[in-house]
């Protein structure tokens, strides 16, 4: 398996390469050269296997340079840190299915990639030598997920921005308490859009890249997005199990990546396993604009009960546009320039056939609190308000015919205050998270400027 650039400007490497180089080199996204196609036999085979088998059997689909016994001993090591034997959970709960992905050691969906993410760069420096200094932005959890992923590990810095008072306050605590020498957080004065458009420039940056070893953790990197096509083929193949041949998908969706993911999987399972990918967004409805109306326009961010959705540029769109522009990285590259130029892209033209892969509706915050109070009640279950989102646009956009999987993308105590306005009282906070406010916390608060996140960099990375 080779990747290849949305942009098309790169030779296609191997996979290794495309873990480490993160943003490729010619400023697009990496993905394979081709989607590997699962056969009703093999997914057959596939229902036996455990959680962290199945990782193996579709990682080693798409790569080409890790032996798979050492592959296989990675993913056991990625997961050994998880509370649940089937690491990725399924409960039925008022007439839905909701798929638990918080039960690593962060308590949120980012912890299924990065676990293994910081273990495929730990393989790759033993083998190769030297170092590498990572270098991401965060709405909430993607940055703590990181930081538990690599701390300590030998030849790794990591540098993590998150926007200054924008994430809940356990979201940033779960970072600014861990005082590992490898790790720095930096709380920038802005959104998390200006702390990704300062990392996305300092990847562009190509000599900068490489002086220092840059490595990315977002989901730009394409291994993020491949961890998390595991975990819709393992709940597909529970509910293929009990005779559902057609299963929809809610997701909470900002960055896109993880509903991408749901995309890569759709791709390669059998026509209409994956039927319908719902698309939910809270306030910052972006994405929900550009299924429904092909308007891909940046607004400016709310602030929501739901902050790893406040996102305006959803960083993985590129992606999904390589397929719309029919695998051309020309016009891809071209719908790119424009919409850095001009913060708007047209794409009327395409919302037939984005129909075809989407439905998508935005989801308020009185009707995320709601949410999270009616389903408590009803069902006795507390939602997080991103999975609460994806909750109301399941009920809003599904389809009596199929069942419907939400990703429960974060444990509900890392929200306290919303669920306390919900429900009148605050969660009981898990092992995990008790005592962090008492921790001693190391952050360095700067200006969203790229020349002073730059010099930080040089002054404490890895050289």
């Amino acid at each position: 398996m080779k990747y290849i650039s949305t942009r098309g400007e790169i030779e296609p490497i191997g996979f290794c390469d495309a873990v480490m180089m993160g943003l490729a080199r010619d400023g697009g996204l990496l993905l394979p050269s081709a989607i590997p196609q699962i056969s009703e036999t093999l997914l057959d085979t596939w229902q036996r296997l455990t959680y962290q088998q199945l990782a193996t059997e579709i990682l080693d689909l798409f790569n080409d340079d890790i032996p798979k016994h050492i592959l296989e001993d990675m993913v056991e090591r990625s997961y050994a840190s998880f509370d649940h034997p089937h690491v990725t959970p399924m409960t039925e709960k008022g007439g839905l299915y909701i798929l638990e992905l918080f039960h690593g050691p962060t308590l949120a969906f980012k912890d299924v990639a990065l676990q293994l993410l910081g273990n495929l760069f730990e393989y790759q420096l033993a083998q190769k030598g030297g170092f590498m200094n990572i270098l991401g932005a965060t709405s909430g959890d993607t940055g703590s997920a990181a930081i538990y992923g690599v701390r300590g590990k030998k030849g790794i810095n990591i540098f993590i921005l998150h926007p200054h008072g924008r994430t809940s306050p356990i979201q940033a605590l779960q970072m600014t308490t861990v005082l590992d020498p490898n790790v720095f957080n930096v709380a920038v004065k802005g959104t998390f859009d200006d702390a990704q458009s300062i990392v996305k420039s300092l990847f562009s940056d190509l000599p900068f890249k490489d002086a220092y070893h840059l490595g990315a953790i977002n989901s730009i990197n394409w291994a993020r997005v491949l961890a998390q096509v595991v975990y819709y083929v393992y709940s597909y193949l529970k509910l293929r199990k009990l005779g559902h041949k057609h299963v929809d998908y809610s997701v909470p969706t900002g960055n896109f990546g993880d509903i991408f993911a749901g995309y890569v999987a759709r791709k390669m399972l059998p026509q209409g396993c994956i039927h319908t990918l719902i698309l939910a967004t809270n306030a910052n409805d972006l994405l929900t604009r550009f299924v429904l109306h092909g308007d891909y326009s940046k607004g400016t961010v709310q602030a929501t009960s739901s902050p790893s959705m406040d996102i305006q540029i959803a960083s993985n769109f590129e992606r999904y546009l390589y397929y719309l522009r029919d695998e051309d990285g020309s016009r891809v590259k071209a719908d790119m320039e424009q919409f850095t130029a001009t913060g708007t892209l047209d794409l009327s033209g395409l919302t037939e056939r984005v129909a075809g892969d989407f439905r998508s509706t935005s989801v308020s915050e009185e009707q995320t609190v709601e949410t999270i109070r009616s389903f408590y009640e009803q069902e006795k279950y507390l939602l997080d308000p991103h999975t609460a989102v994806g909750v109301k646009a399941a009920w809003d956009c599904r389809d009596a015919d199929r069942p419907v999987v939400c990703l429960a993308t974060a444990h509900p105590a890392k929200f306290g205050q919303a669920v306390l306005q919900a429900i009148g009282k605050e969660p009981e906070l898990p092992v995990a998270l008790k005592g962090l406010a008492e921790k001693e916390s190391r952050c360095s608060v700067m200006e969203a400027d790229e020349a002073s996140i730059r010099s930080y960099i040089e002054a404490n990375a890895i050289q």
